[in-house]
């Protein structure tokens, strides 16, 4: 009789341990990746009492360490990492929400932010409608009481600074027509700037920021195409040794190819803050403008849809609105 009294209270008691660990795992997965899946962490939690909770605790080292005075504390670096994966859709929403000039021109002061990010102030000043850069460059003027050029010229003391002053004041032409003849010179100069470069850093070439700086879309396309005819190589990828130069190339003549890189390295478990970040900068921006062909790329690149890495990847609600800004341009 008695036997037959323990037998369901130890599979009561192993049912409740496997629940915890299930539990366990879900709650570890809510806190991981992009965003946090709320409704998992909700439904975890509310039925947790301070020993569940302790438990949980205890066993997940990767969020928790024992400190010296015998209690579980959060580990500080994830405390900050989770609250701004918490943070992760209110930002995405807000940026989504600003009119495309007050957007851009917070992401230019952002990328003068203490350390300055090139990357960001070259994606987009290259990416951007010459007439959406303008308007960028006014609402910097009554949001910081500066000009975006004065201030990168403030804060950026390299070599780099002409050229990225250069980019973010530049007016294009965004007419159908090209001269051929003049692109094809202007490749020449470009392979012949390359090929004699030895040490000497490129971003000092005045000939080639002029020509990054003012030249139409079209007429870089032209250029790049003419580029390959003459040496055999893409322009881009002869600049690998330049970085800065390569980017400004990959944003101008092909936009879609560099985002898709960007989405490809940020999409990823364990990446840092800036690449995380670069995912809702990304879909945000591009959602209304060439998602389509973004997409087409990374699939092409990639051999998987944008919306199935997303879903790899992100959480909750934050993977429901990138979900659907993708989404936007079927």
């Amino acid at each position: 009789m008695s036997v037959s009294m323990t037998a369901p209270t130890l599979n009561s008691a192993n049912s409740s341990k496997m629940a915890v660990s299930d539990d366990h795992k879900i709650l570890t997965k809510a806190f991981s990746g992009l965003g946090v899946d709320e409704k998992a962490f909700v439904s975890v939690l509310a039925k947790w009492n301070p020993k569940h909770r302790q438990s949980y605790r205890k066993s997940t080292h990767q969020f928790f360490r024992d400190d010296e005075r015998q209690f579980e504390r959060w580990d500080d670096h994830h405390v900050l990492q989770l609250r701004q994966e918490f943070l992760r859709l209110k930002d995405a929403v807000v940026l989504y929400m600003m009119h495309p000039w007050e957007r851009d021109a917070r992401l230019f002061k952002e990328a003068l932010l203490k350390e300055p990010q090139f990357d960001l102030l070259i994606e987009t000043a290259c990416t951007r409608p010459s007439e959406e850069l303008l308007g960028a460059r006014r609402a910097y003027h009554s949001l910081f009481d500066h000009s975006i050029e004065e201030d990168i010229a403030f804060h950026i003391q390299t070599p780099e600074r002409k050229l990225l002053v250069a980019l973010v004041s530049s007016y294009r032409y965004e007419g159908p027509k090209v001269h051929e003849d003049v692109a094809k010179s202007e490749a020449k100069v470009l392979a012949n700037a390359i090929k004699h470069a030895g040490n000497k850093n490129l971003v000092d070439d005045e000939e080639i920021v002029r020509i990054l700086s003012t030249r139409s879309k079209l007429h870089l396309l032209a250029l790049y195409k003419h580029y390959k005819e003459i040496t055999g190589k893409f322009l881009d990828e002869d600049l690998h040794a330049h970085l800065l130069l390569k980017q400004t190339v990959q944003c101008l003549c092909m936009p879609q190819l560099y985002f898709s890189k960007i989405l490809d390295a940020s999409l990823r478990l364990g990446v840092d803050e800036a690449a995380r970040d670069s995912v809702t900068r990304v879909i945000v921006t591009r959602a209304d403008e060439d998602m389509k062909h973004i997409k087409q790329e990374f699939k092409t690149k990639y051999g998987v849809a944008l919306s199935d890495r997303i879903g790899e990847v992100a959480n909750g609600s934050y993977k429901e609105l990138l979900l659907t800004l993708v989404a936007k341009s079927e």
